[in-house]
């Protein structure tokens, strides 16, 4: 099954929903990384996230990050995503390796510790708006839980999974479901029940649901209206040029330092790891732009 994500409404558009299946684009960020079991799920439930919460986003050149900064062994995860359903994400450290929480279960909120995460969203102002909560849990989703509640004032439930075994991604997948200011209690309640009567994403996609089966388990009974459908990929936008114009935003002094000492210069992406090669001749040329 191809990567792809749904919008949806329900409940005479008092509830909006999200859902997406993101397995291979979470085995591509596993092969361009390297990363452990633990940061493959963690790097997976962020994509997953950013990329239905990039779909939120109107403009055509809108940008959405979500940043974790923490204090656990995994240092910290950052991922990029725009409103057409493209994604990138790394994280500081890859091979990260704690016990699990129990059998089957990584447990990524031991390998975040405590953090804060940061929701910038750049939408071609001066300044991006940036929304800030300290981690919860640690496990993503219901970070992500709390930010929508406290930040943005919007009662969400966000739900995220990510399935590795010895061959690598074998699931990976989320909803997100979102309440609007005029939705009744009587819908809440019976919302709050549902939600409490699910498996988890993983699951569900084990039993080979697709994004729209998901949100009809869950918001069947609600009126569910599905609005839109995207494919969604990893996709980097780095190129040497990119790289050639953060280089000459360095200072004369180092730039020549660096053509001193007469050896090619390497420098590698962070959301890709592919590698660019400056030669003596490509940095005079930077420096005398």
């Amino acid at each position: 099954m191809n990567d792809y994500m749904i919008r949806a409404t329900a409940a005479d558009s008092s509830i909006r929903a999200f859902a997406i299946t993101s397995k291979n684009l979470v085995q591509e960020a596993l092969d361009h990384h390297g990363t452990s079991p633990v940061m493959t799920a963690a790097l997976g439930r962020l994509l997953s996230a950013g990329l239905m919460m990039g779909s939120m986003m109107k403009g055509e050149k809108d940008l959405l990050t979500l940043q974790i900064a923490c204090d656990g062994p995994a240092g910290g995860i950052t991922v990029t995503a725009d409103s057409h359903g493209n994604a990138k994400g790394y994280v500081n450290n890859p091979n990260v390796d704690v016990p699990l929480k129990y059998a089957g279960k990584l447990d990524v909120g031991a390998a975040l510790g405590p953090g804060v995460l940061s929701v910038i969203r750049d939408l071609g102002l001066r300044e991006p708006y940036v929304g800030q909560c300290a981690l919860q849990t640690g496990e993503i989703a219901e970070d992500l839980t709390y930010y929508f509640a406290t930040s943005e004032q919007v009662p969400s439930v966000v739900a995220l999974g990510v399935l590795v075994d010895h061959e690598g991604v074998r699931q990976a997948g989320g909803f997100i479901i979102q309440l609007m200011p005029f939705t009744e209690d009587e819908v809440i309640d019976r919302l709050e029940k549902r939600i409490g009567e699910i498996d988890s994403i993983t699951t569900m996609l084990e039993r080979g649901m697709t994004p729209e089966k998901i949100l009809e388990e869950v918001l069947g009974d609600f009126g569910l209206e599905i609005t839109e459908k995207m494919p969604c990929r990893f996709h980097c936008d780095c190129s040497k040029e990119r790289i050639s114009g953060a280089l000459a935003t360095l200072n004369k002094k180092d730039l020549q330092e660096l053509i001193d000492d007469g050896e090619d210069v390497e420098i590698k992406c962070h959301f890709c790891n592919r590698a660019y090669r400056f030669t003596t001749d490509d940095l005079k040329e930077i420096k005398d732009r």
